[in-house]
């Protein structure tokens, strides 16, 4: 129900070490304020979909929930809200506009995690969906 570059953008976004999806959730809640928000919203899964992007990103991140809390308190669940919010958005790239999908995307991009590129532009710091 997700398509290959959701599934890989899940796994690389849980294998992030603590700081940096402390950075990535820090990063995405100073974007919330710049138009992150009204981005979040435009991203709009199916039931299913979001069933099925919360159950990966949970399954992904679970097995490391000790670690991350150890890091900082509360950063399984902020680094599970971060993850999920942006591959929302790598699902549904080609119903966001550009600067919604970059919003939501940004600190991923920042952490060094490959996300596809929006299906309107030519050139990102992303990579090419394949």
């Amino acid at each position: 129900m997700i398509d290959a570059a959701t599934e890989r953008f899940i796994e690389q976004a849980g294998q992030l070490p603590p700081a940096m999806l402390a950075d990535v959730f820090d990063r995405s809640v100073t974007s919330w304020q710049s138009g992150g928000r009204e981005a979040s919203r435009a991203t709009k899964p199916s039931a299913a979909e979001d069933s099925t992007l919360d159950h990966a990103v949970r399954s992904t991140l679970l097995p490391r929930a000790d670690e991350l809390n150890r890091y900082r308190v509360g950063l399984h669940s902020d680094a599970k809200s971060a993850t999920v919010i942006a591959a929302r958005a790598i699902l549904k790239r080609s119903k966001l506009s550009v600067e919604h999908y970059e919003v939501l995307v940004e600190p991923f991009i920042a952490a060094g995690v490959e996300v596809p590129s929006h299906p309107g532009v030519i050139h990102t710091r992303s990579t090419p969906v394949e």
